[in-house]
């Protein structure tokens, strides 16, 4: 059984390549394979980078959770996933409650379990207590439901509170905002990056997905990510 290891800390790849989503898929599934290389982990990681890219770069909720989303149109038809990870994407966390919905250890249904707590939810801290209270393997769940959560809802969707009792926060935000100068360097060929500088002097979104006060949401989008 393949273990979901690998997609609780897929952020840092996304992150990099959030400019050029084809490369990012295949990235995020090659990084994978680095200590999980069962065919579902892998694929797990390459559908589930897709849709933290594309949360990072301002797609709605809605979009970003439709059946089979992708950010390189026709990709699962050239590049098909593994036939539990397509379930998944064709949306069984939206038709599925607990407890068919488990926080397991199994990188299927964390998966799934992360996608539930996202979708059922309109902010980050009541979609990770949902991820949390599905007990089983929760500390992974949530790190998991974080990782599009934070990306989606930013930094500041986080609660304070929960963000001053985070260890070595200043050296987390530095290293977010290397990654993210360096992959936006890096990624000038890949989605229009107008839209990312035009959002660099607005802020974060609120429950409803829309985009509220100053700031930069990509920035801040990237460090909830990680």
């Amino acid at each position: 059984m393949a273990d979901n290891g690998s997609l609780m800390r897929l952020a840092p790849v996304a992150m990099f390549y959030a400019l050029r989503p084809e490369e990012a898929i295949q990235a995020c599934g090659e990084s994978s394979r680095t200590t999980h290389g069962a065919r579902d982990a892998v694929n797990a990681c390459r559908y589930f980078g897709g849709l933290l890219i594309v949360a990072m770069n301002g797609v709605s909720k809605a979009e970003l959770l439709a059946p089979m989303y992708s950010p390189v149109p026709g990709l699962w038809e050239m590049a098909p996933l593994a036939p539990k990870i397509e379930k998944v994407g064709g949306g069984s966390f939206a038709r599925r409650s607990p407890p068919e919905i488990r926080g397991t250890g199994y990188v299927v249904e964390s998966l799934e379990a992360a996608l539930w707590a996202f979708a059922t939810t309109d902010n980050y801290r009541d979609g990770c207590l949902a991820a949390v209270n599905l007990g089983d393997d929760a500390d992974t769940t949530a790190a998991i439901y974080g990782q599009i959560a934070g990306a989606y809802y930013g930094a500041s969707g986080i609660p304070g509170e929960w963000r001053k009792r985070l260890a070595l926060s200043d050296l987390i935000a530095r290293t977010c905002d290397s990654l993210f100068e360096k992959g936006f360097r890096h990624g000038e060929t890949g989605l229009p990056a107008e839209p990312l500088r035009d959002r660099l002097t607005r802020g974060p979104r609120g429950g409803d997905g829309s985009l509220t006060s100053a700031r930069s949401p990509t920035r801040r989008q990237a460090r909830g990510a990680a």
